[in-house]
């Protein structure tokens, strides 16, 4: 199968390398596998020159409301609880006073009881060991990750499991991209992981509202390459829709029983994307039937009016100008400099899933801003 792979992967990109583009293009990727693949695979300069890969909104830590995290801090400290959240989630930094601690990490180490988790599974199982003590899960993620948390709550949990929940749908970013008339792409990648569970349909919008190609990639770098022979392809031939190149895992209508627990634990609401604002029907909360297990309800946070940036990116921090695709991870100001993968200051440095994590894994550590050009020439 390694071999079939490597075969097929130099076959795609020997195609594309036949294809003559009539100009430059830009191809948007919206999943942090995919930019991983892509970044560790070495497949930007594989490409011609003239093929551009912009990473986009794929990163779910990245784009966690920042007064989301706060408010699980605040929990985990100020009340008598267990919080338990993904292993990520624990190094974002929100924006507070160096007195107080600043991650959920910090909060752990402060003496609050934070543990890192892997899967809802086991904040089940936490609830379900300590009946007398309250278990909050705060819950962040796109749809793939949002179906098991929606599984386990339909499965019925403990009286003593709440969910600070912080799901996020991934297309509404990318149609929002395209309705503000500077999408700064041409072509897209669609995710394989959510096409997989919310079916393919979702990405038709791309190519029937908006003209532009688009093909679903998994996560291998065949597939990817395979995607992007297609929408160049298609860009060339001025032909215009989706195609899947995923097909193995991505099936007409996605997974019938992970949408139906979705919607049966959730509503579809707008929400707040960290230092991008609020973009409509983009969010998860939890539908009615579960508001007895909703800590927003149990454990209302009083929110702190003094705080300076709610909601904002740390100073000098150009996260969300990475997560929208508007410069690459490098040319942030504090790439590299001021914010690495030990100390970061913005949630793109913090998942392995965050371009800006994932270009310094790949060995990209010069930073490319203008401001900082500057500097090192003067």
């Amino acid at each position: 199968m390694v071999g079939d792979a490597q075969a097929a992967a130099r076959e795609a990109l020997a195609r594309i390398h036949a294809l003559v583009l009539p100009e430059p293009v830009k191809i948007m990727n919206v999943c942090g596998g995919h930019e991983r693949t892509i970044t560790h695979a070495g497949l930007r300069s594989a490409l011609p020159p003239n093929v551009e890969l912009i990473p986009g909104p794929g990163c779910p830590v990245c784009i966690c409301p920042e007064e989301d995290v706060y408010d699980a801090i605040q929990l985990a400290r100020t009340q008598d609880l267990t919080l338990v959240a993904f292993g990520d989630m624990l190094r974002v930094p929100v924006n507070g006073p160096k007195r107080e601690p600043r991650s959920l990490e910090q909060a752990k180490a402060a003496g609050a009881d934070v543990r890192p988790i892997a899967s809802p599974v086991e904040a089940r199982r936490i609830a379900e060991s300590e009946p007398d003590r309250e278990v909050v899960f705060f819950a962040a993620g796109f749809e793939t990750t949002m179906a098991p948390v929606a599984a386990m709550l339909a499965e019925g949990v403990p009286a003593n499991l709440s969910v600070l929940l912080s799901g996020r749908l991934t297309w509404p970013a990318v149609a929002m991209l395209l309705e503000s008339g500077e999408p700064g792409f041409d072509l897209l990648i669609a995710p394989g992981h959510v096409a997989t569970v919310m079916g393919p349909e979702e990405w038709e919008f791309v190519p029937e509202q908006h003209g532009i190609p688009a093909a679903i990639a998994g996560f291998e770098a065949d597939s990817l390459l395979a995607a992007t022979c297609a929408v160049l392809h298609q860009s060339i031939q001025g032909d215009c829709r989706l195609i899947n190149c995923y097909p193995r895992a991505v099936r007409p209508g996605g997974n019938a029983r992970a949408r139906a627990l979705l919607e049966q634990c959730f509503d579809v609401v707008d929400a707040n994307w960290r230092g991008i604002g609020v973009i409509p029907g983009s969010g998860y909360a939890l539908s009615a039937a579960f508001h007895a297990h909703d800590a927003r309800v149990r454990f209302p946070v009083t929110v702190d009016a003094t705080r300076k940036r709610v909601g904002e990116m740390p100073p000098g921090c150009d996260c969300a100008r990475v997560v929208l695709g508007k410069i690459y991870p490098n040319e942030c100001r504090l790439f590299g400099d001021a914010c690495t993968p030990r100390h970061p200051i913005g949630p793109c440095m913090v998942s392995d899933e965050g371009a800006c994590r994932v270009w310094w894994a790949g060995g990209i550590r010069d930073n490319a801003s203008p401001d900082r050009r500057s500097a090192k020439a003067g």
